[in-house]
């Protein structure tokens, strides 16, 4: 189940080095250096939820199951290098695709504001800096607890974001701050593959085996009657990138008790079918390394 403390491994010598490196030279460079320490993790760490996924998940063996596994690391890396060299070299070194983009033109027209809900996959940071294209605040709302630190660093680099973050804090502050960001039609952007303990959660099918996903995201958009589009950005090739967004819908406030739990679920069916396909269509760029499926806690 994808229960998480808050916390990402590492820390920010790693983001410092590669923003020099990024700074004083070019990707070939950097995405060199990548790969000797994506083989480090590939020989090291070896994470054995990830291990999972690829076997268990996707029955991958023998050679197949070492190039995905390596193929995983490297690329999680040249998704965090990618989104810090997004900002701090011009745009033109990216290229991208922009499937479902009117989407969320039609949303920020619409002034509701909305939901949109995405997965630790592909480069998730970089949507969030592409949705400067829609005219219309966003909102990063972010889990991870080493967030000041990391942003204490870039910003002394001069590396910016172009959204705002809402950080998760134990006092439940931050559903005020969400409560506000939609009363001001602004869009809230946040995963749905992940909790913490205490939040509200249902086991479905996900990959064919069991998972938990955690309700919130999609109850909060449901009570306030806000769209929900569902949005990755996805790497093609080494500059290239493809952003989707599917077209919003506002799902009925569940407000029968009797009923509400079914409701619930059938809302969150809905993503994870979603999430299912393009999990199936990029296999390598999922990057929930926390135990996820029920059956991982037996796994090693």
């Amino acid at each position: 189940m994808a229960k998480w403390s808050g916390k990402t491994r590492g820390g920010t010598f790693g983001y410092k080095f590669f923003i020099l490196l990024i700074k004083n030279s070019n990707q070939k460079v950097t995405y060199f250096f990548l790969r000797i320490v994506a083989f480090y993790f590939f020989l090291f760490v070896r994470n054995k939820n990830i291990k999972f996924y690829f076997r268990d998940i996707h029955k991958l063996k023998g050679l197949a199951f070492q190039k995905a596994l390596y193929r995983n690391y490297l690329m999680l890396g040249e998704v965090l290098v990618d989104k810090i060299a997004f900002l701090v070299k011009p745009r033109v070194s990216f290229t991208f695709d922009y499937e479902g983009e009117e989407y969320l033109h039609e949303m920020a027209a619409g002034g509701k504001g909305g939901m949109l809900i995405g997965a630790h996959m592909g480069n998730w940071e970089l949507a969030g800096n592409l949705l400067d294209r829609i005219d219309n605040k966003v909102n990063v709302l972010m889990l991870d607890a080493e967030h000041q630190s990391i942003k204490a660093l870039l910003e002394s680099y001069k590396v910016l974001s172009k959204f705002e973050v809402i950080l998760i804090r134990d006092d439940f502050s931050h559903l005020i701050k969400i409560r506000e960001a939609l009363e001001r039609n602004e869009f809230v952007v946040m995963h749905g593959d992940r909790y913490v303990d205490g939040n509200g959660v249902i086991e479905l099918d996900f990959m064919a085996a069991k998972a938990k996903f955690p309700v919130g995201p999609l109850y909060m958009a449901s009570k306030f009657a806000v769209p929900v589009s569902f949005v990755y950005t996805l790497k093609d090739r080494a500059t290239h990138y493809h952003f989707y967004a599917t077209k919003p819908e506002i799902f009925p406030y569940p407000a029968s008790l009797k009923r509400r739990r079914e409701d619930i679920r059938v809302m969150v069916e809905k993503y994870v079918s979603n999430l299912e396909f393009m999990v199936k269509r990029y296999p390598t760029q999922w990057f929930n390394y926390f135990p996820f499926w029920e059956d991982e806690s037996t796994a090693s």
